[in-house]
């Protein structure tokens, strides 16, 4: 059965969510925000794929909105094309420039994020977040910004906490927020992380979400509230448009921590969320990513720790060979007791990794920061 969350508590997480000021960076322009709830954004990752066909299969064809879906996917998906075989309505391929229709499906295609902007969509090879381009979060801002409350925001099964970022912002924005149920995904990190952060209206099983969706996009949408200035300047950044120190000292403070990609210094985003960070040139992460991040730094740097104590290993054995074939044997003598404790060395890195719970298991069994 579908969990609504009740008007008070709809009401009292709103007002906290929303306790923003303007930055006075990017002008406060009209959102389209009368009607119903007229656009259906999606995320998904690992899990999310039999997920989301589902929830398609189960959509009416008269359904009086545009729905839009970015999953994690791989540089050569048909993501597109697998489901369409599963969808009621027609899906498309994310195309720049394309003109949004009510009861059509539009997929992010790899390489790209797919942005919405007034009545069509825009396709943007913007600096990445959480590692990913398309990635989830640059869609939902834009779709907040764009539609403000008339957006529904959905976030499915998968890894980490990506999404949760444009979740909160629907929600900021007077938009509904729909999660899959935790208990039904088949990696509830993301429907987990997002139940943290945001105070979600609705949380549904794989089963009930065409349904719900049915009924909620035909219901009125709330009064927009002032978009804040800082969603509207992330959205700038995955649109490629915006992204300098200035603007990061506009949505936050330098960190201690470096960017994983490009080795810039990290600001950490200031906006009342989860813990978020950003480079000057627009790669953006959560807390949860850039730990994963650093363990699997780590375990790259134990392999290579690994690998150099057996070299060293091999390479004293050699020399003790030669050291004995000219029967210089206290030499080589203690070239071979270099060479075993170099084997101890090697042994204590080789347990280190054999014992070792990666990143995301620890996350996965602990909750994500």
């Amino acid at each position: 059965m579908v969990a609504p969350v009740t008007h008070s508590d709809r009401r009292r997480c709103f007002v906290q969510g929303n306790g923003t000021g303007s930055l006075g960076v990017v002008e406060q322009g009209n959102t389209r925000g009368s009607g119903n709830h007229h656009v259906v954004v999606i995320g998904a990752s690992a899990g999310g794929l039999q997920v989301l066909a589902q929830l398609l299969s189960e959509l009416p064809k008269d359904l009086p909105a545009s729905v839009f879906a970015v999953m994690h996917v791989g540089a050569s998906s048909h993501l597109a094309q697998v489901l369409s075989h599963a969808s009621t309505l027609p899906v498309l391929p994310a195309k720049s420039g394309r003109v949004i229709e009510p009861g059509h499906v539009y997929v992010a295609v790899p390489g790209a994020h797919m942005l919405i902007h007034d009545s069509h969509l825009l396709l943007r090879r913007g600096p990445r977040e959480n590692f990913a381009r398309p990635a989830i979060d640059p869609l939902f801002r834009s779709a907040a910004c764009t539609f403000g409350g008339a957006v529904i925001g959905v976030v499915l099964s998968g890894a980490l906490s990506d999404g949760t970022s444009g979740l909160r912002a629907i929600k900021r924005c007077g938009g509904l927020t729909v999660v899959q149920d935790p208990s039904d995904a088949a990696v509830p990190s993301m429907p987990r992380a997002a139940l943290r952060a945001v105070c979600v209206d609705h949380v549904a099983k794989a089963a009930e979400l065409g349904q719900l969706l049915d009924r909620l996009v035909r219901t009125p949408a709330a009064e927009t509230p002032p978009i804040p200035a800082e969603i509207r300047l992330e959205t700038a950044i995955a649109a490629h448009e915006l992204a300098s120190m200035q603007t990061n000292e506009q949505l936050g403070t330098p960190s201690r921590f470096i960017c994983p990609e490009c080795h810039g210094g990290l600001w950490e985003i200031e906006d009342g969320g989860p813990l978020r960070f950003r480079c000057h040139v627009g790669h953006a992460y959560n807390g949860d990513t850039i730990l994963v991040s650093k363990g699997n730094d780590a375990e790259t740097m134990l392999w290579k720790l690994l690998r150099t104590h057996q070299e060293r290993a091999a390479l004293a054995r050699r020399m003790a060979a030669e050291e004995k074939s000219d029967d210089r044997l206290d030499l080589a003598n203690t070239l071979l007791q270099r060479a075993h404790e170099y084997d101890e060395d090697a042994e204590i890195v080789r347990r280190l990794l054999e014992n070792r719970t990666s990143p995301s298991e620890e996350l996965d069994e602990h909750g994500s920061p």
